[in-house]
């Protein structure tokens, strides 16, 4: 483990809000275990062990049903974790894989057939080096046939550069932690507004309204700061949000989050029940559970 790594936390609260049936936690993660399922050789962290088994305790505490699991970037290209992790669920998890330029047809096949459902491709420097765009045209052409679609990770400033890009990809795109805006500059602000009227104008432009830990200025005692912005994007796109813990919560450096406290942040940005119905259940289940 990286000696700057935090570990998830140990002792997570038991969640006020409860979720409705059927809810998915719907961004999430495995790492390892190493001894089983090594880290990528070109990673930029070495987290700690965090396993399926105990990514399944967590969802069963929390009150969920269902995980969509994210690859993460410590394991780069290889998705063995990820596969391993969907086939024990018992059909209670879907996944998102990291693919490069020569995976195979058949390859993707074999993922599909074990639960996953899109790509996901990471932009954020810290975290991976950089990839020529031909090659994420090249895998989208070859995920199309299977009805995926594309998670993308990116940081604010580099939002207007990646626009026309991402409506190229032509098809569902998925942008994490509602493209992490500066929480700072508020919900009014002309950068989160492009963002807003980015998916206003394109029908497949869906966000994930998570990770209030990594954006929020104002800490942990209800991330209040950052409740705008989810809540704006959840009543306006009702049916294009979703939300995820973010377990084990890779790379946290100001301080570990309480899951139960991330569940208690859902009924603050999405105020109703039927809003709640759509933000956990009805959307993750239509993108991830309809086949």
């Amino acid at each position: 483990m990286s000696s700057d790594y935090l570990p998830f936390h140990s002792n997570p609260s038991k969640p006020e809000f409860k979720v409705p049936a059927g809810a998915v936690d719907a961004h999430c993660h495995v790492f390892g275990p190493a001894a089983e399922f090594p880290f990528a050789p070109e990673r930029k962290y070495t987290p700690c062990d965090a396993s399926k088994h105990q990514l399944f305790a967590l969802r069963d505490f929390l009150g969920f049903e269902r995980n969509v699991i994210v690859q993460a970037t410590c394991h780069g290209k290889n998705n063995d974790a990820l596969v391993d992790a969907l086939k024990a669920s018992n059909g209670k998890a879907r996944g998102v894989a990291s693919v490069g330029a020569d995976i195979s047809i058949e390859e993707l096949q074999i993922m599909h057939d074990a639960g996953v459902r899109g790509v996901r491709f990471n932009f954020v420097k810290r975290l991976v080096d950089n990839t020529p765009r031909e090659v994420f045209f090249n895998i989208a052409e070859k995920i199309k046939p299977l009805g995926w679609h594309i998670v993308v990770y990116f940081e604010a400033p580099d939002f207007e550069d990646l626009k026309p890009f991402l409506l190229e990809l032509g098809t569902t795109i998925v942008v994490d932690h509602m493209g992490r805006p500066d929480i700072a500059l508020g919900v009014d602000h002309p950068q989160f507004q492009s963002f807003v009227d980015f998916m206003a104008e394109n029908e497949q432009i869906w966000s994930k309204v998570s990770c209030p830990e990594r954006l929020s200025l104002s800490g942990p005692d209800g991330y209040d700061d950052v409740v705008p912005f989810s809540k704006l994007l959840v009543e306006k796109f009702p049916d294009r949000v979703l939300w995820g813990t973010d377990w084990p919560h890779p790379n946290m450096t100001s301080h570990m989050p309480d899951d139960g406290m991330l569940v208690n942040f859902i009924p603050k940005i999405a105020t109703t029940e039927t809003l709640q119905q759509a933000l956990l259940v009805d959307n993750p289940m239509r993108l991830y559970w309809q086949d």
